[in-house]
């Protein structure tokens, strides 16, 4: 059983998520979130806590900065793209029951204060940003990090943001070049 409330996209993602879990969930219903929704998120949020999961896209990203624009301390579970892609459907309800739960496992808050862990050498000496291969590198990178997939200026940000220590960094560098 998971403490927090799980907010997602749709009904399709809460099947999804309760075939994985035991745990109570919300569905945004997509952009158009409404007052009521958002109301509920916030008690949920004073409650129990919450852990944002939407999809690894763009409509999923947005929403979840919606979300957590609006309610600090956040959990936020991210689902690697290619776990989520069933034909030209990308979405939550397409994952393995194991990898919803390794997302779920791997959620981590979003700092408040601004962290300055990570620069944006860090990201050139690493191989992050302008390299053939930087996305690719950042989507391994964000999988062993439960921190998702996403541009290199996001994925500075979610570096400092979410608490990844430079060991769990150097370590998760390591994985990916062997």
């Amino acid at each position: 059983m998971i403490k927090e409330v799980i907010v997602v996209e749709g009904k399709d993602d809460i099947a999804a998520v309760k075939r994985a879990v035991d745990a109570e969930i919300i569905a945004t219903g997509g952009f158009g979130l409404s007052p009521e929704t958002m109301k509920r998120i916030k008690t949920a949020a004073k409650k129990r806590g919450v852990i944002i999961f939407t999809d690894p896209d763009y409509a999923g990203e947005k929403i979840r900065k919606i979300i957590s624009e609006e309610i600090k301390n956040c959990k936020h579970a991210f689902l690697p793209r290619e776990k989520a892609v069933k034909g030209d459907n990308i979405g939550i309800e397409n994952a393995s029951k194991e990898d919803i739960i390794m997302a779920l496992k791997n959620a981590r808050v979003e700092s408040i204060e601004e962290r300055r862990e990570f620069t944006k050498e860090d990201m050139i000496k690493y191989g992050l940003v302008g390299h053939p291969n930087s996305s690719k590198k950042r989507e391994e990178l964000g999988e062993i990090l439960g921190i998702g997939y996403c541009n290199s200026k996001q994925f500075l940000k979610r570096l400092n943001n979410y608490g990844i220590t430079r060991e769990e960094f150097i370590e998760a560098i390591r994985r990916i070049e062997k």
